[in-house]
């Protein structure tokens, strides 16, 4: 997965091993994955951190993770688990449906628009993988909602440039001016997306192993905006500006995230099974 540290601040020709061992060093449980010292969890700019999973039989591996300033609702349509992973789990569904209201109970509803005419209700489809997904219940229904803090790190990038431009004419037209599709589709989701976007802000976050800037980009996306990291030394292999608010960005992401919110009220621990 080096392509996605680079969108974190670690340049092409960093050493992982180094890094690695800063995590074995530094980090801490990485919390609803394997026991004890597999998994560990290392801030390195704010809410954003790497992971280090270090499961029995495979090769360790670096990813990012995000906790994003917004949260998303989503209605599953489909669940299915990660190949060779127990923690992983590849949700598909739609965003903003009619909200749930949380209550001080904790319980969750679907009895109530959170604003019926407006904006906050375009809903648009979503794939994305839920590092967490051991908290799930066995059974949970399509059209179920879940609340989930997810952010996308870019896999290739197409287009960055005049927000009237990009490959898609009509565009600037649609809701928010944005085109979403699930890379490959209902039948064999992906966790990825094909985004074309406008860029609303960009803040900036410093990456305390490399000492690198990191660009956090905040898309326009319906209902609550989406933010997304890219790879700077990826752009300027591919000859692209590097995006400004204002100006529009085309790509692949994958999608990463975690539970916030939604789920059922269980009694007992159940284990984790979809089909």
């Amino acid at each position: 997965m080096d392509f996605l540290l680079e969108c974190i601040g670690f340049p092409p020709d960093w050493d992982l091993d180094r890094v690695m061992g800063e995590v074995r060093a530094r980090g801490s449980a990485a919390p609803w994955r394997g026991s004890s010292g597999q998994h560990l969890a290392m801030p390195i700019a704010g809410d954003l951190g790497l992971r280090l999973d270090q499961d029995e039989g495979f090769e360790p591996e670096l990813w990012p993770f995000y906790s994003s300033r917004y949260r998303c609702r989503v209605g599953v349509t489909s669940l299915s688990m990660v190949p060779d992973s127990s923690y992983d789990a590849v949700l598909l569904g739609t965003t903003n449906p009619i909200a749930p209201i949380e209550h001080e109970a904790g319980d969750w509803r679907i009895d109530d628009l959170d604003d019926p005419d407006g904006e906050a209700n375009v809903s648009h489809p979503i794939a994305a993988c839920l590092t967490d997904a051991r908290r799930l219940p066995h059974n949970l229904p399509p059209g179920h909602v879940l609340a989930i803090n997810v952010a996308g790190f870019a896999l290739s990038i197409d287009y960055v440039g005049p927000n009237e431009g990009g490959s898609i004419p009509d565009v600037v037209d649609r809701p928010h001016g944005a085109s979403i599709e699930v890379l490959g589709g209902d039948a064999n989701p992906a966790a990825c997306m094909e985004l074309s976007m406008r860029v609303r802000s960009i803040s900036h976050l410093r990456n305390v192993i490399t000492g690198e800037r990191i660009n956090r980009i905040e898309l326009d996306a319906p209902g609550n905006p989406l933010e997304v990291f890219v790879s700077p030394w990826q752009l300027e292999l591919d000859g692209l500006p590097h995006p400004k608010p204002g100006s529009r960005i085309e790509g692949v992401f994958l999608l990463l995230g975690r539970i916030v919110g939604g789920l059922p009220r269980t009694r007992k621990k159940r284990r984790v099974a979809f089909g």
